[in-house]
């Protein structure tokens, strides 16, 4: 091992010891501990913020500064949370990066539609996963189509769900999504595979169109 990469190797592990510091810190209710984490973190959620953009490109939508800003409102104004480790808190993060993007969407929908929104083939849906095809306002009402179904995974299954917040919106790895959510990677494999079949079908299902 070259002596940068061993340099490189105790700056990483130094990091994590202070981001876990802190995230013990912030859990105890010290509100000055999440000031301090954000520079450890903030690299990883601008990686998070842009990711979670590049979902809704073709749609006006906040830009990646805009977005940082509105989910860290909502991560700070949690009271002691307990984020367990590193990838637990970037769980977190990409969460309520989601759910503000998701907010606004459906905001602009309310007003262009009047509340309500076609329906959305799993064609369309594919599409907008993985960024492929015409990127505009077909395309956000098929991620809004992802997210509903998204919330009724969560009330079937709410492990599987999260499963698919760490590994499809966060990025996580199967270890970190493993760590996140303290189960075994045996278990975040097996069930990422019955959480993709289940959003298949339940997407793939007739709906009535609102509106």
């Amino acid at each position: 091992m070259t002596q940068a990469r061993v340099e490189s190797t105790d700056e990483s592990r130094a990091r994590r010891q202070a981001v876990s510091h802190l995230l013990q810190e912030v859990g105890g209710g010290d509100r000055d501990a999440f000031d301090a984490l954000v520079p450890f973190v903030y690299d990883e959620l601008r990686v998070l913020a842009r990711r979670q953009r590049r979902r809704w490109k073709g749609d006006e939508t906040l830009d990646t500064t805009a977005l940082m800003h509105e989910a860290y409102l909502r991560l700070v104004d949690q009271s002691a949370p307990q984020w367990v480790s590193h990838p637990h808190f970037l769980a977190v993060a990409s969460r309520a990066m989601r759910q503000v993007l998701i907010d606004y969407a459906k905001r602009r929908h309310a007003v262009k539609r009047g509340g309500g929104r076609r329906q959305v083939s799993i064609d369309e849906v594919e599409d907008a996963l993985l960024a492929r095809g015409e990127l505009g306002e077909a395309h956000s009402e098929a991620l809004l189509a992802v997210e509903e179904s998204l919330c009724r995974l969560e009330r079937d299954d709410s492990l599987n769900a999260r499963i698919v917040e760490c590994r499809f919106y966060a990025g996580l790895t199967i270890e970190d999504t493993a760590e996140a959510l303290a189960i075994s990677p045996a278990t975040v494999k097996r069930r990422w595979s019955i959480a993709q079949s289940w959003l298949y079908r339940d997407l793939s299902q007739p709906r009535e169109a609102a509106g």
